[in-house]
């Protein structure tokens, strides 16, 4: 069983900087990830997909976000990163990274428990 676990959300003032962090672990399997991403969800709001990174490195950003976070990746940890920088208010949410996990040709998705993000103005 793939398990995620989040960390680093918290309060934060505009203009200001979090740095999330998600580490990907199975015991007594060796994972092979592929996909990462980090999506968020404001109250009364769906949930929309914020940054991508391909397990190439390739990366995707919500017209948002682009030039204020950054998504990064360390394959050696199994570890996925969104570094958030020049926030703001409308970024507050619950943000959710999902990996995807390949076994075999197959891939599947699991999610993080989510994170809280808020933003004072």
């Amino acid at each position: 069983q793939v398990q995620l676990v989040e960390s680093g959300g918290g309060l934060v003032q505009a203009g200001g900087s979090l740095r999330l962090s998600c580490a990907a672990s199975a015991s007594g399997s060796i994972l092979t990830i592929n996909d990462m991403g980090w999506y968020r969800q404001a109250p009364g709001k769906q949930r929309e997909l914020v940054a991508f990174i391909s397990s190439g490195g390739d990366t995707n950003y919500a017209d948002s976000v682009k030039g204020r976070f950054t998504i990064s990746r360390d394959n050696a940890k199994n570890t996925g990163y969104l570094q958030m920088n020049s926030l703001k208010p409308e970024d507050t949410a619950v943000y959710y990274c999902k990996v995807v996990v390949l076994v075999g040709v197959n891939g599947y998705d699991y999610w993080g428990q989510g994170t809280q993000v808020t933003v004072s103005s």
